[in-house]
């Protein structure tokens, strides 16, 4: 990966208030659930009450000052019992007309890749937190499916590419799609146009998940947790990452010593959530450099999401260079000994980039 460092004067306090975390998944199990049958079936509409969060913790909360006994296994924090539920996996468009979105402030984790047509798309991924606005809804890809299934989530989305379909229907996994049979589990919300303003929520999911059938436990990971509460990253201090892709479209993040979170922009400008107007946030940031391919006329991409290849990782106001591989159906970051790099505990962001992108980080 290619890195222009800027020297800045500014110092970072670091912040030790947070639990370690290795992020350990298992590969995906398939469900019960076939492939949807293409048949005509508008979206469902109306607004959705709030979902009630049983076992929550802010995504971002402070370690507890006594050992917790069950943590979120996507997260690492507390949780008030044993969490078992599969994880929700949904597609969210980030074309401009989509700004701002709904719902990335509460994911888990997110992954951020190229689709057709020089813009990015959310893999969005949920199971601390139930959201009641997810959205807009876009459709899926083979890279993206490989990334749901990995995670043993059931995949919510609005339309496909053949290959795409083709791979849910061999493997059998569970899914929802607005456009063939799955509309009563979304709405279009009337303060967009469409294609942007389809949404759907975590009860509507749950609604869904329940008339299919689909197996509710998790196979999920087993949880790490490292032994100290301050990140072990060995290089330089960055405080600001530029990430750009392609057409000048770039993200950006600037670390808050104050609150130990990475701060997210987009074309320079903050990325707020629509429902709280808050700014998006996250704890750990990777950047992993991956080969991209356009294989068709519409642009579609095959991305590389099993690797071996390059990547940066950010913590607490600190970096390091790292390679990735997906491993036992993870992304992990691996230091240059071979150790696998822990998480610490709340939200990540995994940006996914063509090989060679060029990091401006100061």
């Amino acid at each position: 990966m290619k890195v222009l460092m800027i020297v800045s004067p500014k110092k970072l306090r670091s912040l030790a208030f947070l639990i370690g975390c290795s992020l350990l998944l298992t590969t995906a199990c398939s469900s019960s659930k076939t492939a949807a049958v293409p048949s005509a079936s508008p979206a469902g509409g109306g607004g959705v009450t709030p979902a009630s969060k049983p076992a929550t913790a802010t995504a971002e909360s402070p370690a507890p000052t006594a050992a917790a006994a069950f943590h979120f296994p996507l997260t690492g924090l507390p949780a008030d019992r044993e969490v078992k539920s599969r994880p929700y996996m949904v597609m969210v468009e980030n074309a401009p007309q989509a700004r701002p979105q709904s719902g990335l402030d509460q994911a888990d984790i997110v992954y951020e890749i190229l689709a057709e047509g020089e813009i990015t798309r959310f893999v969005s991924v949920f199971q601390s937190h139930e959201p009641a606005v997810i959205g807009p809804v876009r459709s899926i890809r083979p890279y993206f499916v490989e990334i749901g299934d990995a995670l043993d989530a059931v995949i919510v989305h609005a339309g496909w590419s053949q290959d795409a379909m083709d791979m849910m229907a061999g493997r059998n996994l569970a899914h929802l799609d607005e456009v063939y049979g799955d509309g009563a589990y979304y709405w279009r919300s009337t303060e967009r146009k469409a294609p942007h303003n389809l949404y759907t929520s975590v009860a509507k999911i749950k609604q869904g998940a329940a008339a299919h059938k689909f197996r509710t436990d998790w196979n999920g990971p087993l949880v790490t947790f490292a032994a100290d509460t301050q990140s072990k990253l060995t290089g330089a201090a960055v405080h600001y990452v530029q990430i750009p892709y392609l057409m000048g479209y770039f993200v950006s993040y600037e670390y808050d010593a104050a609150s130990g979170l990475y701060k997210r922009s987009m074309e320079g400008k903050p990325h707020l959530d629509k429902e709280t107007g808050g700014q998006l946030t996250t704890t750990n940031l990777l950047v992993l450099e991956s080969k991209h391919q356009v294989v068709d006329k519409e642009g579609r991409r095959d991305v590389d999401v099993f690797g071996p290849n390059k990547g940066m990782i950010f913590q607490q106001g600190k970096s390091q260079a790292i390679t990735w591989e997906r491993k036992n159906g993870l992304l992990r970051a691996f230091s240059a000994d071979g150790k696998e790099v822990p998480l610490l505990p709340g939200s990540t962001w995994v940006q996914i980039v063509p090989e060679g992108t060029a990091l401006k980080m100061e």
